[in-house]
């Protein structure tokens, strides 16, 4: 009767040890993907180049269309909606949230080092740029792992 009762019992921790690193995977594939998501969203916003201001002989970046790029991006990768809430089908189930949304444009001296101390990030940027961080949650399948939720962090330069 003691090896049936041992045996089921190490039946249950093999199945929560199994559920857990199965969890494990999938958080780090959907971090993965989700950094891409910001780092393609940031580099598609910092390519809005403002042709008036080219025009000129000014390098800069166009707020209003890089702020859309970076929600078309968004919601294509990541699979989510205008509100960024996730669609049916899409790997995340809670929302996600834009931390932060800076576009260093000419009126900056550059080199110029942009800080976030709530997020703990700084970048050098050589000429104009974007920097994003975005919050996302993982939506854990058995909840063996704790939640798990990342601030990703994502910055680009304007290409020329």
């Amino acid at each position: 009767m003691a090896k049936l009762v041992f045996g089921v019992l190490m039946i249950v921790v093999w199945w929560m040890l199994h559920a857990l690193q199965m969890d494990e995977e999938i958080a780090m594939g959907t971090v993965h993907e989700a950094k891409r998501a910001v780092d393609r969203a940031a580099h598609a916003a910092a390519q809005q180049l403002d042709r008036e201001k080219l025009e000129m002989g000014v390098l800069s970046i166009k707020a209003d269309r890089a702020e859309s790029e970076i929600m078309a991006y968004l919601q294509e990768n990541l699979s989510v909606d205008a509100n960024l809430i996730p669609v049916p089908g899409s790997f995340l189930r809670d929302p996600v949230e834009v931390r932060a949304f800076a576009i260093i444009n000419e009126d900056k001296q550059f080199p110029y080092t942009y800080r976030n101390a709530n997020y703990d990030y700084e970048v050098t940027l050589d000429r104009p740029g974007i920097v994003l961080i975005v919050h996302v949650k993982y939506p854990r399948l058995f909840g063996v792992l704790s939640p798990v939720e990342w601030d990703l962090k994502g910055s680009a330069e304007l290409v020329f």
